[in-house]
């Protein structure tokens, strides 16, 4: 089973939750991400925060959604905010989508200290969020009852 996490700029949001999702994931679930306007790289308090939790950030790097044309993912979650006027990837295809909106961490504005909370808050929320979705019974739901319980997920 394959999750795609899409984001803008595939540096902070979805890279965390590629990494998160991962790390948390029993064998036979993987996550991937990227971006409609990748930045090019992984900011680098995404890979110190990560760090910090004791997740892996090996094979992280920021790409675009092309990158991923031939995953064919049983999941995509959109995590951009729609609040702060991103223009957030849309991806066709048969796969349950959700959105997981989450405040871009690297756009707080702030002390260093203020910062490094934003990124944990939003690992935090994310960690959340996938332990949420992990704990789903996912075998046997049908798709509009995942969408609607990963609607509530994208709540938390």
């Amino acid at each position: 089973m394959n999750v795609l996490f899409l984001c803008t700029a595939n540096s902070c949001r979805s890279i965390l939750s590629e990494a998160v999702f991962n790390h948390l994931a029993p064998a036979g679930i993987r996550a991937y991400s990227a971006g409609s306007q990748p930045k090019g790289e992984v900011h680098p308090l995404s890979l110190k925060t990560l760090a910090r939790a004791g997740i892996a950030t090996d094979g992280l790097y920021s790409k675009s959604s092309d990158e991923h044309q031939d995953l064919a993912p049983d999941f995509v979650i959109t995590v951009c905010d729609k609040a702060a006027g991103e223009a957030c990837p849309v991806f066709f295809g048969p796969a349950v989508k959700a959105h997981w909106g989450l405040a871009d961490p690297s756009e707080y504005r702030g002390s260093p200290e203020e910062i490094e909370a934003a990124f944990d808050a939003t690992l935090d929320r994310i960690s959340t969020r996938v332990q949420a979705f992990l704990a789903l019974p996912l075998g046997t739901m049908g798709s509009e009852q995942l969408r609607a319980e990963l609607a509530l997920i994208g709540t938390l």
